[in-house]
Protein backbone atom coordinates (compact mmCIF):
# COMPACT_ATOMS: atom_id res chain seq x y z
CA UNK A 1 0.00 0.00 0.00
CA UNK A 2 1.31 3.46 -0.86
CA UNK A 3 2.45 5.90 1.81
CA UNK A 4 0.16 8.77 2.70
CA UNK A 5 0.97 11.88 0.67
CA UNK A 6 0.90 14.96 2.91
CA UNK A 7 0.87 18.45 1.43
CA UNK A 8 -0.01 21.82 2.93
CA UNK A 9 0.68 25.52 2.52
CA UNK A 10 3.26 26.47 5.17
CA UNK A 11 2.99 30.25 4.84
CA UNK A 12 1.61 30.83 8.34
CA UNK A 13 4.25 28.43 9.70
CA UNK A 14 6.98 30.67 8.30
CA UNK A 15 5.37 33.73 9.89
CA UNK A 16 5.15 31.93 13.23
CA UNK A 17 8.85 31.05 13.13
CA UNK A 18 9.72 34.70 12.52
CA UNK A 19 7.44 35.73 15.37
CA UNK A 20 9.08 33.24 17.73
CA UNK A 21 12.54 34.52 16.85
CA UNK A 22 11.39 38.08 17.53
CA UNK A 23 9.87 37.18 20.92
CA UNK A 24 12.64 34.89 22.15
CA UNK A 25 14.62 37.73 23.85
CA UNK A 26 11.56 38.36 26.07
CA UNK A 27 11.72 34.93 27.76
CA UNK A 28 14.16 33.23 30.12
CA UNK A 29 13.33 29.66 29.11
CA UNK A 30 11.31 27.40 26.83
CA UNK A 31 8.78 24.63 27.46
CA UNK A 32 8.43 22.27 24.50
CA UNK A 33 5.48 19.91 24.29
CA UNK A 34 5.85 16.64 22.43
CA UNK A 35 3.29 13.91 21.83
CA UNK A 36 4.33 10.97 24.02
CA UNK A 37 3.08 8.55 21.35
CA UNK A 38 5.46 10.06 18.77
CA UNK A 39 8.21 11.89 20.71
CA UNK A 40 10.65 11.90 17.81
CA UNK A 41 8.17 12.59 15.02
CA UNK A 42 6.47 15.42 16.95
CA UNK A 43 9.73 17.25 17.64
CA UNK A 44 10.17 20.00 15.09
CA UNK A 45 13.82 19.75 13.99
CA UNK A 46 13.93 23.55 13.68
CA UNK A 47 13.04 24.17 17.33
CA UNK A 48 16.53 23.70 18.78
CA UNK A 49 17.90 26.23 16.32
CA UNK A 50 15.00 28.59 16.96
CA UNK A 51 15.34 28.64 20.75
CA UNK A 52 19.13 28.96 20.51
CA UNK A 53 20.72 28.62 23.96
CA UNK A 54 17.60 29.11 26.04
CA UNK A 55 17.20 26.44 28.77
CA UNK A 56 14.41 24.00 27.97
CA UNK A 57 11.97 21.65 29.67
CA UNK A 58 10.30 18.96 27.52
CA UNK A 59 6.80 17.73 28.34
CA UNK A 60 5.65 14.40 26.94
CA UNK A 61 1.95 15.14 26.65
CA UNK A 62 -0.79 12.53 26.27
CA UNK A 63 1.44 10.14 28.24
CA UNK A 64 -1.71 8.40 29.47
CA UNK A 65 -2.22 7.06 25.92
CA UNK A 66 1.43 6.04 25.36
CA UNK A 67 3.25 2.85 26.28
CA UNK A 68 4.76 3.63 29.73
CA UNK A 69 7.83 1.46 29.10
CA UNK A 70 8.60 3.36 25.90
CA UNK A 71 7.90 6.67 27.64
CA UNK A 72 10.59 5.91 30.22
CA UNK A 73 13.04 5.13 27.42
CA UNK A 74 12.24 8.39 25.66
CA UNK A 75 12.64 10.36 28.89
CA UNK A 76 16.18 9.01 29.28
CA UNK A 77 16.95 9.79 25.64
CA UNK A 78 15.55 13.33 25.64
CA UNK A 79 17.25 14.26 28.92
CA UNK A 80 20.50 14.32 26.94
CA UNK A 81 19.45 17.65 25.41
CA UNK A 82 16.97 19.18 27.90
CA UNK A 83 17.03 20.41 31.48
CA UNK A 84 14.17 18.05 32.37
CA UNK A 85 11.68 15.75 30.68
CA UNK A 86 8.27 15.26 32.31
CA UNK A 87 5.43 12.94 31.21
CA UNK A 88 2.08 14.70 31.57
CA UNK A 89 -1.58 14.55 30.60
CA UNK A 90 -2.74 18.09 30.03
CA UNK A 91 -6.42 17.21 30.00
CA UNK A 92 -6.52 15.47 33.39
CA UNK A 93 -3.68 17.50 34.83
CA UNK A 94 -1.56 14.47 35.71
CA UNK A 95 2.10 15.42 36.15
CA UNK A 96 1.54 19.17 35.96
CA UNK A 97 2.42 19.64 39.65
CA UNK A 98 6.04 18.96 38.67
CA UNK A 99 6.26 21.86 36.21
CA UNK A 100 6.79 24.86 38.51
CA UNK A 101 9.47 23.09 40.62
CA UNK A 102 11.21 22.07 37.37
CA UNK A 103 11.10 25.68 36.12
CA UNK A 104 12.58 27.01 39.36
CA UNK A 105 15.30 24.37 39.30
CA UNK A 106 16.15 25.10 35.66
CA UNK A 107 16.29 28.86 36.25
CA UNK A 108 17.84 28.69 39.75
CA UNK A 109 21.04 30.55 38.72
CA UNK A 110 18.97 33.37 37.21
CA UNK A 111 16.65 33.53 40.24
CA UNK A 112 19.68 33.77 42.53
CA UNK A 113 21.13 36.54 40.36
CA UNK A 114 17.86 38.50 40.61
CA UNK A 115 17.82 38.07 44.40
CA UNK A 116 21.38 39.35 44.69
CA UNK A 117 20.31 42.47 42.80
CA UNK A 118 17.35 43.02 45.13
CA UNK A 119 14.80 41.81 42.55
CA UNK A 120 13.43 38.87 44.50
CA UNK A 121 10.09 37.70 43.10
CA UNK A 122 10.75 39.04 39.62
CA UNK A 123 8.47 37.41 37.03
CA UNK A 124 9.93 34.56 34.97
CA UNK A 125 8.80 34.30 31.35
CA UNK A 126 8.70 31.05 29.38
CA UNK A 127 7.73 30.42 25.78
CA UNK A 128 5.53 27.36 25.19
CA UNK A 129 6.24 25.73 21.84
CA UNK A 130 5.21 22.61 19.94
CA UNK A 131 3.57 21.34 16.79
CA UNK A 132 -0.18 21.83 16.13
CA UNK A 133 -2.64 19.89 18.28
CA UNK A 134 0.00 18.72 20.75
CA UNK A 135 -1.87 20.30 23.66
CA UNK A 136 -0.15 23.63 24.33
CA UNK A 137 -3.33 25.56 25.06
CA UNK A 138 -4.76 22.78 27.25
CA UNK A 139 -1.49 22.80 29.18
CA UNK A 140 -1.56 26.56 29.71
CA UNK A 141 -5.22 26.53 30.73
CA UNK A 142 -4.62 23.82 33.32
CA UNK A 143 -1.61 25.65 34.71
CA UNK A 144 -3.49 28.95 34.84
CA UNK A 145 -6.57 27.37 36.37
CA UNK A 146 -8.90 28.90 33.84
CA UNK A 147 -9.49 28.97 30.09
CA UNK A 148 -7.37 31.89 28.91
CA UNK A 149 -5.88 30.25 25.81
CA UNK A 150 -8.24 29.11 23.07
CA UNK A 151 -8.50 25.32 22.96
CA UNK A 152 -9.99 23.22 20.20
CA UNK A 153 -9.35 19.61 19.21
CA UNK A 154 -7.95 20.39 15.80
CA UNK A 155 -4.59 21.70 14.66
CA UNK A 156 -3.89 25.37 14.12
CA UNK A 157 -6.40 27.20 16.34
CA UNK A 158 -3.86 29.29 18.30
CA UNK A 159 -3.20 32.14 15.88
CA UNK A 160 -1.67 34.94 17.94
CA UNK A 161 0.76 35.20 20.82
CA UNK A 162 -0.82 35.20 24.28
CA UNK A 163 0.80 35.98 27.63
CA UNK A 164 -0.82 33.99 30.45
CA UNK A 165 0.11 34.39 34.12
CA UNK A 166 0.15 31.03 35.90
CA UNK A 167 1.50 32.21 39.28
CA UNK A 168 2.71 35.35 41.03
CA UNK A 169 6.14 34.96 39.44
CA UNK A 170 5.65 32.92 36.25
CA UNK A 171 4.12 33.85 32.89
CA UNK A 172 3.76 31.64 29.82
CA UNK A 173 3.81 32.85 26.23
CA UNK A 174 1.53 30.70 24.07
CA UNK A 175 2.49 30.47 20.40
CA UNK A 176 0.83 28.87 17.35
CA UNK A 177 1.92 25.34 16.49
CA UNK A 178 4.77 25.11 14.03
CA UNK A 179 5.22 22.33 11.49
CA UNK A 180 8.23 22.26 9.23
CA UNK A 181 7.98 22.98 5.48
CA UNK A 182 8.96 19.50 4.29
CA UNK A 183 9.07 16.00 5.74
CA UNK A 184 12.35 14.38 4.77
CA UNK A 185 11.00 11.08 6.08
CA UNK A 186 7.44 10.40 4.93
CA UNK A 187 6.99 8.02 7.87
CA UNK A 188 7.24 11.06 10.15
CA UNK A 189 4.48 12.83 8.23
CA UNK A 190 2.36 9.70 8.44
CA UNK A 191 2.70 9.43 12.20
CA UNK A 192 1.81 13.09 12.63
CA UNK A 193 -1.27 12.52 10.50
CA UNK A 194 -2.17 9.46 12.61
CA UNK A 195 -2.13 11.59 15.77
CA UNK A 196 -4.00 14.53 14.22
CA UNK A 197 -1.14 17.05 14.04
CA UNK A 198 -1.79 17.35 10.30
CA UNK A 199 -5.31 18.35 9.32
CA UNK A 200 -7.41 15.45 8.06
CA UNK A 201 -8.65 17.48 5.10
CA UNK A 202 -5.19 17.35 3.46
CA UNK A 203 -4.97 13.54 3.51
CA UNK A 204 -6.94 10.59 2.16
CA UNK A 205 -8.72 9.47 5.32
CA UNK A 206 -9.30 5.88 4.21
CA UNK A 207 -5.69 5.47 3.11
CA UNK A 208 -4.52 7.05 6.37
CA UNK A 209 -6.62 4.69 8.48
CA UNK A 210 -5.46 1.71 6.41
CA UNK A 211 -1.83 2.70 7.00
CA UNK A 212 -2.51 3.12 10.72
CA UNK A 213 -4.04 -0.34 10.89
CA UNK A 214 -0.94 -1.81 9.23
CA UNK A 215 1.30 0.01 11.68
CA UNK A 216 -0.71 -1.20 14.67
CA UNK A 217 -0.75 -4.73 13.26
CA UNK A 218 3.05 -4.69 13.36
CA UNK A 219 3.68 -3.07 16.75
CA UNK A 220 0.50 -3.72 18.74
CA UNK A 221 -1.60 -6.47 17.13
CA UNK A 222 -3.47 -7.20 20.36
CA UNK A 223 -4.93 -3.69 20.29
CA UNK A 224 -6.75 -4.58 17.07
CA UNK A 225 -7.80 -8.11 17.87
CA UNK A 226 -9.08 -7.26 21.34
CA UNK A 227 -10.73 -3.92 20.54
CA UNK A 228 -12.26 -4.65 17.14
CA UNK A 229 -12.53 -8.43 17.44
CA UNK A 230 -11.05 -8.92 13.98
CA UNK A 231 -8.70 -11.48 12.49
CA UNK A 232 -5.40 -10.08 11.18
CA UNK A 233 -4.58 -12.98 8.86
CA UNK A 234 -5.64 -13.55 5.25
CA UNK A 235 -7.91 -16.52 4.51
CA UNK A 236 -4.93 -18.09 2.76
CA UNK A 237 -2.83 -17.68 5.89
CA UNK A 238 -5.47 -19.37 8.02
CA UNK A 239 -5.25 -22.41 5.72
CA UNK A 240 -1.46 -22.25 5.68
CA UNK A 241 -1.21 -22.13 9.48
CA UNK A 242 -3.05 -25.44 9.64
CA UNK A 243 -0.28 -26.84 7.43
CA UNK A 244 2.53 -25.18 9.42
CA UNK A 245 3.25 -22.57 6.72
CA UNK A 246 3.51 -18.76 6.92
CA UNK A 247 2.08 -16.27 4.43
CA UNK A 248 1.54 -12.50 4.42
CA UNK A 249 -1.05 -10.84 6.64
CA UNK A 250 -4.12 -8.95 5.47
CA UNK A 251 -3.63 -5.58 3.78
CA UNK A 252 -4.51 -2.33 5.51
CA UNK A 253 -7.62 -1.89 3.40
CA UNK A 254 -8.73 -5.44 4.18
CA UNK A 255 -8.32 -4.68 7.88
CA UNK A 256 -10.33 -1.48 7.45
CA UNK A 257 -13.13 -3.46 5.82
CA UNK A 258 -13.05 -5.94 8.68
CA UNK A 259 -13.38 -3.10 11.19
CA UNK A 260 -16.35 -1.73 9.26
CA UNK A 261 -17.98 -5.15 9.13
CA UNK A 262 -17.35 -5.82 12.82
CA UNK A 263 -18.97 -2.48 13.69
CA UNK A 264 -21.84 -3.09 11.28
CA UNK A 265 -20.97 0.03 9.28
CA UNK A 266 -22.90 -0.85 6.16
CA UNK A 267 -24.57 1.16 3.43
CA UNK A 268 -27.27 0.26 0.93
CA UNK A 269 -26.69 -3.14 -0.62
CA UNK A 270 -24.64 -4.39 2.31
CA UNK A 271 -21.45 -2.65 1.17
CA UNK A 272 -19.05 -1.67 3.93
CA UNK A 273 -18.84 2.06 4.64
CA UNK A 274 -15.05 2.31 4.68
CA UNK A 275 -15.10 6.10 5.05
CA UNK A 276 -17.03 5.82 8.30
CA UNK A 277 -14.80 2.96 9.44
CA UNK A 278 -11.71 5.08 8.73
CA UNK A 279 -12.99 7.95 10.86
CA UNK A 280 -13.80 5.48 13.63
CA UNK A 281 -10.28 3.99 13.63
CA UNK A 282 -8.58 7.40 13.65
CA UNK A 283 -10.83 8.82 16.36
CA UNK A 284 -10.46 5.79 18.61
CA UNK A 285 -6.68 5.66 18.23
CA UNK A 286 -6.34 9.39 18.96
CA UNK A 287 -8.66 9.06 21.95
CA UNK A 288 -6.59 6.25 23.45
CA UNK A 289 -9.38 3.70 23.13
CA UNK A 290 -7.08 1.14 21.48
CA UNK A 291 -4.78 1.09 24.49
CA UNK A 292 -1.48 2.72 25.42
CA UNK A 293 0.55 2.71 22.21
CA UNK A 294 3.79 4.47 21.23
CA UNK A 295 4.50 4.62 17.50
CA UNK A 296 8.06 5.98 17.75
CA UNK A 297 10.23 3.14 19.04
CA UNK A 298 13.68 3.10 20.59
Amino acid sequence: MNEVSIQWFPGHMTRTKRQMQKLLPLVEGVIELLDARVPLSSRNPDIKELIQNKPEIILLNKADTADPVMTDKWINELKKTASDVIPVDCRSGHGLDKIVPAIRKMLAPLIEKYEQKGMSGRTLHLMVVGIPNVGKSSFINKMAGQSKAKVEDRPGVTREKQWVRISDTIEFLDTPGVLWPKFEDMAVGEKLAFTGAVKDDVVDTELLASRLLLTLRDISPDSLTSHYKIDLATPEEDDAMEQGLTLGCASGYELLCRVGKARNMLIKGGEINTERAALCVLDEFRGGKLGRITLDRL
